[in-house]
């Protein structure tokens, strides 16, 4: 049941005119069908009734969105979460309060399109806190002219909506702000618009998939090497080279001397000749 429901907010870009059709075909409730569907969903749990009460009010949705065209944001887009909005009134509806569902559900439908613009209308958010949001649509809505406000203007704007005039300048300065496009725009291939794309100067030169993968496995193959021609050692041999290379803490000549009761002369030779016999295992100088 509720995938079917889910499903029901799917809206494809490419048979949008289509839905649109469809959904308007769907015929409206009397106020006495929706409160008697509303009334089987409420108390009885009714799935049924609620992809009615759906259904009768996709048209209304697309209304809704229809209004947030001017976002730049794809109308499928805009409907499909106005229909998670719908689906959320249906679901939260109480035929007792005496309102009509579109009353009802008109303010969860303009919340979720509201989350989808703030999501998706620029890379950086322009607005964060309830007071920014508020702000953000008021202000797209309050603005006449396609150039900045003047001082009455702003006052005006900031007295309608009990903010403080500097919020109002700032929020204009987010709005008018424009997102740099990754790539060059194919008008500037040519690059003398002194424009300089991210996907010029974003490009990490340092990374190398196909190098950084031969350095690694090419380093694996070292180590196992190493690691045979140490065994291929005298015990003996072993000790002395580990202390002396390996090992965190270093040891001298004259400790391993001493641990083994010979000179540090003894030492230094078979350091010597382990050495050797590891660089001709390995093939490469160590």
């Amino acid at each position: 049941m509720a995938q079917e429901m889910t499903s029901m907010a799917l809206v494809s870009a490419d048979s949008l005119d289509g839905y649109i059709q469809s959904v308007n075909s769907y015929p409206m409730l009397s106020a006495e069908q929706e409160r008697e569907l509303a009334e089987r969903l409420h108390y009885d749990g009714d799935i049924n009734s609620a992809k009615k009460l759906v259904m009768s009010h996709l048209r209304f949705v697309v209304h809704v969105a229809r209004g947030y065209s001017g976002y730049g944001l794809p109308m499928a887009d805009l409907v499909q979460e106005g229909n998670i909005g719908l689906m959320k009134a249906v679901k939260r509806f109480n035929p007792e309060v005496g309102v009509r569902l579109v009353s009802f559900a008109v303010h969860w439908i303009k919340a979720e399109i509201h989350e989808y613009v703030l999501r998706n209308w620029r890379i950086v958010k322009v607005a964060t806190t309830k007071a920014q949001r508020k702000l953000f649509f008021n202000l797209r809505k309050s603005k006449k002219r396609l150039g900045w406000f003047n001082n009455d203007e702003v006052q005006m704007v900031a007295e309608q909506l009990g903010v403080e005039a500097s919020e109002v300048r700032e929020m204009e300065s987010r709005l008018a702000a424009q997102d740099p496009t990754f790539e060059m725009p194919s008008e500037d291939d040519d690059r003398d618009s002194g424009y300089t794309a991210p996907v010029y100067y974003l490009e990490d030169k340092s990374s190398d998939v196909a190098l950084s993968y031969e350095e690694n496995n090419w380093e694996a193959h070292a180590n196992n090497r190493l690691s045979l021609a140490l065994g291929s050692l005298d015990e003996r041999s072993q000790h002395i080279v580990r202390s002396r290379w390996l090992d965190e803490q270093k040891t001298t000549l004259q400790e391993l001397a001493d641990h083994y009761g010979v000179s540090a002369e003894r030492i230094r030779q078979l350091e010597k000749n382990a050495m050797k016999k590891l660089k001709e295992a390995v093939g490469e100088a160590i």
